[in-house]
């Protein structure tokens, strides 16, 4: 019964949840974007680039010929699909493009951290960590750090 009561405030945490919900939205976004260059962007380039279909672009391993890549596929031949590889990469370029615009939008709208002005030894100027009592550099004895 423990462990179940621990799961469940595992779960029930917020960033449990706001992965969970991330993931999802990915997934759903990614499944968009496949779309997106298997259905709209790759047959205009295929068409300028002389009515080339990129999903069936493959390089048959076999001596058995094959004219499409399905039917390569049915018939159990070993085949190189670069066509689906090269849609994978311009699928992978736009996530990838979209989560830097994402990331950079949200670092923009973040407010700054302001850095801690380093503490500095009163007798040498070197700078020594806060919680220090001593210098490192001249070993003189520090005066307690004011909250």
């Amino acid at each position: 019964m423990f462990m179940i009561e621990e799961f469940k405030k595992f779960i029930m945490r917020g960033n449990v949840l706001d992965m969970a919900v991330g993931i999802i939205i990915g997934a759903a976004f990614g499944k968009i974007v496949t779309s997106f260059v298997n259905d709209i962007l790759m047959p205009p380039i295929g068409l300028v680039l002389g009515r080339v279909d990129f999903s069936n672009l493959f390089l048959n391993l076999s001596s058995t010929p094959a004219a499409t890549l399905a039917e390569a596929r049915d018939a159990g031949l070993p085949v190189i699909a670069y066509g689906s590889f090269l849609n994978a990469v311009v699928d992978f370029l736009i996530v990838a493009f979209a989560i830097f615009l994402l990331i950079k939008q949200v670092n923009r709208l973040m407010p700054k951290k302001e850095a801690k002005a380093a503490r500095l030894c009163p007798y040498c100027r070197q700078e020594i960590a806060d919680d220090a009592t001593r210098c490192p550099h001249c070993t003189s004895e520090l005066p307690a750090e004011k909250a």
